[in-house]
């Protein structure tokens, strides 16, 4: 099976794995992203002009001379060159930001003409006027793994006296909303005796970020929305204590988690960090979460393609070809 891919950021760590996975089950790739991707950081939420995707159309089309089986468009705005044209069957991927963002509404008018529709999380799947397969990103479970914590510590850098409560994005992405975190852990650290301190990560490599969930005696999420957060699931998988907001699919993720809380409001975030911080145990995390390997969401993605390759194709010209004013 040929897969045209077309994405926002090829850079980002959980595209990076489904390509990798999707590999290995055999699905021979071609990746295209518009014109600045090379500039664009891992996982970065640095947005593109509307002149970026015009200028990413040419490229797609020309590209269909190739013996393709489909076209894969991971994020939302990736996907009107592959409505442009009629040849390949279109999947879609919604990423979280794509369909809770700026142009939401327009993920939703354009996942419709699409053959396939792969969403994140149920509460996702919900916001959709058309029918989906809800696939989480996977967890590499080799990398994420329990270390000893005097090892991760050291590796860390962070002080082995104090709480350190694990927050691990930028303080500058919005959208995870670092001044409520940083609220939270101090008025924490009224309650405790012992000195809590909030670690933010940037620009730390991805092989080295078992050693930062496994040093922090909770993360905390606090996000205004995600999909299906990947830092929740590798913390999980490094048994580590999690404290959220109630967003994307973490509720579910955290469902039979002992030693982690989703909570309604910020005092709740307080009065359960505490709890857990006071217990000085680990959760049962990576138990819980083991069905979302990266083989088995690249199995799935696989099915979806594997799907739509029976499906009679839709009438290209009255239901997938976009029209751009």
């Amino acid at each position: 099976m040929r897969v045209l891919n077309l994405t926002s950021n090829r850079m980002a760590r959980f595209y990076v794995q489904q390509v990798d996975v999707l590999e290995r089950l055999g699905v021979d790739q071609t990746t295209l992203s518009p014109p600045g991707s090379e500039h664009i950081q891992m996982d970065s939420d640095e947005a593109r002009s509307p002149l970026d995707y015009a200028r990413f159309v040419p490229e797609v089309l020309a590209h269909l001379d190739d013996d393709y089986d489909l076209i894969h468009a991971n994020y939302g705005l990736s996907v009107p060159p592959a409505l442009l044209q009629s040849k390949l069957p279109v999947v879609l991927s919604l990423w979280g930001s794509d369909l809770m963002g700026e142009y939401g509404w327009l993920c939703k008018r354009l996942a419709k003409r699409c053959d396939a529709v792969i969403v994140m999380s149920q509460d996702m799947a919900d916001q959709l006027p058309c029918d989906s397969y809800v696939i989480p990103h996977g967890v590499n479970f080799d990398r994420f793994r329990p270390i000893p914590r005097e090892e991760a510590l050291e590796t860390a850098g962070w002080d082995p006296d104090a709480k350190n409560v694990l927050f691990p994005y930028p303080p500058n992405r919005e959208v995870k909303d670092f001044p409520k975190a940083e609220r939270v852990v101090e008025a924490v650290d009224d309650l405790l005796d012992e000195p809590v301190e909030i670690r933010t990560l940037s620009g730390v490599a991805h092989e080295d970020m078992p050693y930062y969930y496994n040093a922090a005696d909770a993360m905390l999420m606090t996000s205004v929305h995600e999909g299906s957060p990947n830092s929740v699931k590798e913390a999980l998988a490094c048994n580590t204590p999690v404290v959220s907001v109630d967003v994307g699919d973490v509720r579910e993720r955290l469902s039979g988690v002992g030693n982690a809380a989703v909570c309604d409001a910020e005092a709740e975030l307080v009065s359960q960090l505490a709890t857990v911080l006071r217990s000085g145990e680990r959760s049962n995390g990576r138990e819980v979460v083991r069905e979302l390997s990266l083989e088995h969401m690249g199995q799935r993605i696989l099915d979806v393609y594997e799907q739509v390759l029976d499906l009679p194709r839709k009438d290209a010209d009255l239901n997938r070809r976009v029209s751009i004013v």
